[in-house]
């Protein structure tokens, strides 16, 4: 299966860019690949720009206590293991502990260093991090890999509360939602979205299916589109019924 999700906020939003750059980065930092730690860094960049919001980190702390105050309801229910309750608000706290330690701007430790500074401002324009350009930046992508281990992760890790917090929260919101089968006739498929509290939607389609969704939505409607994907040509609306999954996601 395929999943495509859909935020209906821009807080949400943020959430899943900064989650999809953070993954980026974790991925090419594990490599010795010199190409491979250039992109981890370019990831790192992105990510700042994008948790530029100064209440990021407030957003996250109030929502760990939010769901941290829904699992004590919990407690003393029959039907709850309480272990797994135990473990899930021992991650929140840890979390949250973790958030309200950090200091300052996020990010302001690679903003306040100038020979990553002069790195990011040459890597914004088209071919600019070429090795004539910053010879500097040339010699440490051809140090041993593990001296570039170090620095990747000293750069990377005061982004640890932040990337904690938000797979918490993340994760909460995939889980909140109930699957539900339906079918695109035709390839289209609308439906009210009259009292919906959802912060967003999942669709799940089959790998062998050969189709992608358009989505819109508003306080009153959600429109899905089917269309046949192509790299060469303009999209095609599908003209056939598609069976897919579709799950509200609300926290």
């Amino acid at each position: 299966m395929i999943t495509y999700e859909y935020p209906f906020s821009e807080r949400i939003r943020t959430l899943l860019r900064l989650e999809d750059l953070l993954q980026r980065s974790a991925h090419f930092r594990s490599s010795d690949e010199p190409l491979h730690h250039h992109i981890a860094i370019l990831a790192l960049f992105e990510t700042v720009e994008v948790a530029g919001r100064a209440d990021l980190k407030i957003d996250l702390v109030q929502e760990l206590e939010r769901q941290r105050q829904i699992l004590l309801s919990f407690r003393d229910n029959p039907d709850i293991s309480e272990e797994a309750l135990r473990d899930a608000l021992k991650e929140i706290e840890q979390a949250s502990s973790g958030l309200l330690a950090m200091t300052g701007r996020f990010g302001q430790h690679l903003r306040e260093n100038e020979w990553l500074t002069s790195i990011r401002n040459r890597a914004s324009i088209p071919g600019g991090a070429c090795e004539f350009d910053l010879p500097s930046y040339h010699y440490w992508l051809n140090r041993d890999a593990e001296s570039r281990h170090r620095d990747l992760d000293a750069w990377a890790k005061p982004m640890k509360p932040i990337e904690d917090g938000l797979a918490i929260v993340l994760r909460l919101l995939r889980s909140s939602g109930r699957v539900e089968s339906q079918v695109a006739r035709s390839g289209q498929f609308q439906m009210p979205m009259t009292g919906s509290a959802a912060h967003m939607i999942r669709i799940r389609i089959a790998r062998s299916e050969v189709a992608v969704p358009e989505i819109s939505a508003n306080k009153y409607a959600l429109n899905i589109r089917f269309m046949l994907p192509e790299t060469q040509l303009r999209p095609r609306p599908l003209e056939r019924d598609l069976p897919f999954e579709l799950t509200f996601c609300g926290l």
